[in-house]
């Protein structure tokens, strides 16, 4: 890099006059460029990791490069195309190699982009759903910024500026314009603002707009880290519970805030904020370790095509947290070290080239952290989530319990449903967003609602619509109202059992509906709770308390499946997936009606129709994990109080029967005897009150003999302790 002239004086007494209206912090910003996320003095370092150890990655951009270099060079002015990261690049590689005709690529690209934004903007297109691209051509101007003449630096600042701030203006908003803010990804175009705040101040170009942009971008940013932080609160998470965000494009908005901050100021504030390293937590909690690649229990918006954990951005963030944590968060860098070695994906993902060669530092971190020795669950209190398994290998089995949290981002509503997984996924979240815009009515109606997961329904004759994007909702199938408002009133974890209890009543209320020429449509809902035992390693407890305003609303238990389960006996199910299998058996209500729903053209039903896919290319695999059946549990006459009592084992195929069952009533509790494998559980509920029980293990060499606790078992950091 040729040695950088001062740029103090001239061009820094043009700010002046706006410098009280400025923050203290800006002061921080140095005054020569580059800015973004290196600078004169980490360059050095960058270049040598280039040259070194990620010259292979290095090596095959440029060969992107040198080929789009020969496909332009007979075209002064190419026509106008997205070519941002290529400028990105272009510029990068003449930094390194003082090249000048990387230099000339790099503003050619920078030009045609520019144009191409321009042109999108008049016949008011979408540039792109994301940021990045333009973050690129950004990047571009600021790394070119000492081999530009001023009329070049000002005229390619000044198109930036505006056409990111003409989609900003724009009236109406410009269709696939993504304009999400702090509590969302935070990628889409309100994101250019501090990249060009942060390299445009005290250039004397716009400095009106550039400070404001400066200021806004820095706070907007600082609330993003607010409010993940208190998301992830002591556990871990980020901005939504659904993975093919938060672990997508969610957290590049937080790490270029945090690299582009320590470039710019040479603050390193990420230990400041260490919710971020906490992503890693988020991870290993999820994974559930199956025979090929990673899957993950589908929670939220996920489209149920596969169940693939989406890691395909994992091996960068894991990289990033590294570098910025191994000091401060060592547990976290180290959990993320151990992540990296075992994703199937061992390479940088392409969205922001840069990071590889930005990982300079040494990872101070301890040795790898392996997730053996974790507890048997976690639970995820903003999150709105406990995990619960047997164990972290491929036949363990895994369970995710819904309940609580503060998001509602991509949150269904699904208070007290939960997913449990053995070797194949036995109980699941069934509808899709796959082919969203050609589906959406069945996002909407089915896929989002409380009826499309293993949950209760309260039936009140013309309650309203819960909406949800995609579609236009036209029913409500006795689902519930609220994402939020739902409560964990117990948890416990220990090597023998994890318990939960849970109460939804607030979800399923809609508030007094004033209804002209009618009678107010009064609350259906008094108490909706379920308290789930997970007795290790393959059975699980679950029980129901539901009470209704009117005995005459009809409550379903409901329980989906992939394909159609197996009538065993009156009460008992069996049902199949992958490897594994399940049994599930109803013990209350005494004599209920069993429905089924599924098949063909009743695969989605709800709210008095099939709520019906596109299914294009889809295969049989995949259609299943969108569960093609549920089991309905009702009461077999009308009442206010019902209480559901149900009891699920998991096995492999080989798994013939289920183990004996004993309906118990002790006093003013229900519950369950099971004999397993010598060992005798008792497992009983409260009728009435908060809810509490008791739990007893006799056989086995190992007493157990205690209530069932009335408290949160608190868990902090990576360890849990």
């Amino acid at each position: 890099m040729p040695e950088i002239p001062g740029q103090g004086g001239r061009l820094w007494s043009l700010i002046a006059a706006h410098a009280q209206k400025l923050p203290d912090w800006t002061a921080k910003i140095r005054k020569d460029h580059p800015r973004l996320f290196f600078n004169a003095e980490t360059f050095p370092a960058v270049r040598d990791r280039t040259l070194g150890v990620e010259r292979k990655g290095y090596e095959r951009i440029k060969k992107g490069v040198d080929k789009l270099r020969a496909e332009l060079a007979d075209q002064p002015q190419p026509k106008a195309r997205e070519l941002g990261p290529q400028a990105a690049q272009a510029a990068f590689i003449h930094l390194i190699t003082q090249d000048t005709r990387y230099l000339d690529l790099a503003k050619k690209c920078l030009d045609t982009s520019l144009r191409h934004y321009e042109k999108c903007f008049r016949q008011r297109k979408s540039v792109n759903w994301h940021s990045n691209t333009r973050v690129h051509a950004v990047m571009a101007w600021d790394w070119l910024y000492n081999d530009l003449t001023e009329g070049e630096r000002r005229d390619y600042l000044t198109r930036l500026i505006r056409v990111v701030g003409n989609v900003l203006k724009a009236k109406p908003g410009i269709y696939r314009e993504n304009m999400s803010g702090y509590k969302t990804g935070f990628y889409g175009v309100k994101n250019c603002q501090w990249f060009i705040g942060c390299t445009g101040y005290g250039t004397g170009i716009e400095p009106e707009l550039v400070n404001e942009w400066l200021v806004w971008g820095h706070d907007e940013n600082i609330k993003m880290l607010q409010h993940r932080k208190k998301a992830c609160g002591d556990d871990g998470g980020g901005a939504s519970p659904t993975l093919g965000y938060v672990f997508g494009a969610y957290p590049w908005s937080e790490q270029n805030f945090f690299y582009t901050w320590l470039s710019g100021t040479g603050e390193n504030i990420a230990p400041d904020w260490p919710h971020s390293a906490w992503l890693a937590n988020y991870v290993i909690w999820n994974w559930i370790a199956a025979k090929s690649v990673p899957l993950e229990f589908g929670y939220g918006d996920t489209p149920h095509t596969t169940n693939q954990l989406p890691s395909h951005y994992l091996y960068t963030h894991m990289a990033n947290i590294q570098h910025l944590y191994s000091d401060k968060a060592p547990q976290a860098a180290a959990l993320a070290r151990y992540l990296r070695q075992i994703l199937p994906k061992q390479s940088y993902s392409r969205s922001w080239f840069i990071y590889p060669f930005l990982l300079s530092r040494p990872d101070n971190s301890r040795r790898a952290f392996r997730p053996e020795n974790l507890p048997r669950a976690r639970h995820f209190e903003n999150m709105g989530q406990i995990f619960m398994r047997s164990g972290t290998g491929t036949d363990d089995t895994y369970c995710l319990f819904t309940c609580g949290g503060i998001l509602t981002q991509h949150r269904h509503y699904d208070a007290l449903n939960f997913v449990i997984y053995h070797r194949g996924f036995l109980a699941l979240d069934s509808g899709t967003r796959y082919n969203q815009l050609e589906n959406g009515q069945h996002l909407a109606n089915y896929y989002a609602q409380t009826v499309a997961h293993n949950c209760i329904l309260i039936h009140q004759p013309g309650e309203p619509p819960a909406h949800y994007w995609g579609g236009t909702v036209t029913g409500n199938h006795g689902g519930q109202h609220k994402q939020l408002g739902s409560a964990v009133k117990a948890f416990e974890t220990n090597e023998d059992y994890v318990y939960v209890a849970g109460n939804a009543t607030a979800c399923y209320r809609h508030g007094i509906i004033k209804r002209k020429g009618k009678s107010d449509l009064p609350e259906k809902c008094g108490l909706v709770t379920r308290q789930m035992v997970f007795v290790m390693p393959d059975h699980f407890v679950i029980f129901d308390r539901v009470i209704t305003t009117d005995p005459t609303y009809r409550k379903d238990w409901l329980i989906h499946t992939a394909d159609k389960p197996a009538i065993v006996d009156d009460n008992t199910i069996r049902a199949d997936h992958g490897r594994g299998r399940m049994f599930c058996r109803t013990l209350l209500p005494e004599n209920a009606k069993r429905t089924f729903v599924g098949g063909p053209g009743r695969e989605f039903r709800a709210a008095g129709k099939n709520w019906a896919l596109e299914t294009g290319s889809l295969k049989p695999e995949n259609l299943a994990l969108m569960g093609r059946w549920r089991m309905e549990i009702s009461p077999s006459a009308p009442r206010k109080e019902d209480m559901f009592l149900h009891i699920i084992q998991v096995g492999d195929r080989k798994l013939k029967d289920m183990v004996e069952t004993e309906l118990i009533e002790p006093g003013r509790r229900r519950g369950v005897r099971l004999h397993i494998d010598g060992v005798t559980w008792e497992v009983t509920f409260d009728i009435a009150g908060e809810p509490d029980g008791h739990i007893k293990r006799t056989g086995g060499g190992k007493i157990i003999d205690t209530e069932l606790t009335d408290t949160i078992q608190p868990q902090k950091g990576i360890i849990a302790n």
